[in-house]
């Protein structure tokens, strides 16, 4: 769409509001900051340790490697949890989103899904396949799938059938039009899962890590608990919290940006 002088494109708004004044991002961290100072002073350091003090714990737990090595544990549960949580509840939510048939017969799996406490998917998949890491991966993704299953029927559901019908009529290959106008309509209900996805997953993989397993920051965090570790306890939430605002703002929001940059011509 071309520009109108004097009035700012829909392209040149969403770069502004999504990747201007990095300074505020700076200034409401450093709030933060001093609010999380200002709550230790009236709460006490017992309670509520101040900002230097995790730091210190944060470089303590580094300087013996336990630190890197349970954040890598804890990061190789949420990738893998995570990419077959969006691939297997991705592709059920469009099969449900464009067969009716298929909807009507997996709806009601799908809001059991929803609504099963994810603490009884953990026990269980512990209880029928071992305190494993494939228990624990499976656990986590299967809480996710239904999630993602709900958002991609959705936008299956809103898919513009005229497009696809005039990429047949211009005689497209199948799998051009899967990838030139098929997936594109779908890219902003994936990255609304995978956003959303990335925030339930990784507190999930904490839980697993917590009730059974030798390793990771759940267990590490299970760990520090019985020793009333709060420093710690907070020091290894700062770091993976760290981990995946980096991922957040270094991968998911360029990609949607790039992917979705069509809407906005």
């Amino acid at each position: 769409m071309a520009s109108v002088p004097g009035i700012p494109s829909s392209g040149s708004q969403t770069r502004s509001a999504g990747g201007g004044r990095p300074w505020l991002r700076a200034l409401s961290f450093l709030a933060l900051i001093l609010l999380w100072q200002a709550a230790s002073a009236i709460f006490g350091a017992a309670a509520l340790p101040p900002p230097l003090e995790v730091g210190r714990a944060l470089l303590r737990e580094a300087s013996g490697g336990g630190l890197f090595f349970n954040l890598a544990m804890t990061l190789y549960r949420v990738a893998v949890a995570f990419l077959l949580a969006m691939a297997a509840g991705a592709g059920l939510g469009i099969v449900m989103g464009r067969s009716g048939l298929a909807d009507r017969l997996l709806d009601v799996w799908v809001v059991v899904g929803l609504n099963l406490p994810a603490l009884v998917v953990i026990v269980l998949c512990y209880m029928w396949f071992g305190l494993n890491d494939s228990a624990a991966i499976v656990a986590v993704a299967a809480n996710k799938i239904p999630l993602v299953a709900i958002i991609m029927r959705e936008e299956a559901r809103t898919l513009d059938r005229s497009l696809i019908e005039v990429g047949r009529a211009f005689h497209l290959p199948p799998w051009r039009i899967l990838a030139r106008i098929y997936l594109p309509q779908l890219y902003p209900g994936l990255f609304a899962s995978a956003r959303s996805g990335l925030a339930l997953i990784w507190k999930l993989v904490l839980v697993v890590e917590l009730l059974g397993r030798p390793n990771g920051v759940g267990f590490e965090i299970r760990s520090l608990f019985n020793y009333f570790d709060i420093a710690g306890i907070l020091a290894y939430a700062i770091a993976f919290i760290a981990i995946v605002l980096a991922v957040e703002w270094g991968a998911l929001i360029p990609l949607e940006r790039r992917a979705t940059a069509w809407r906005r011509r």
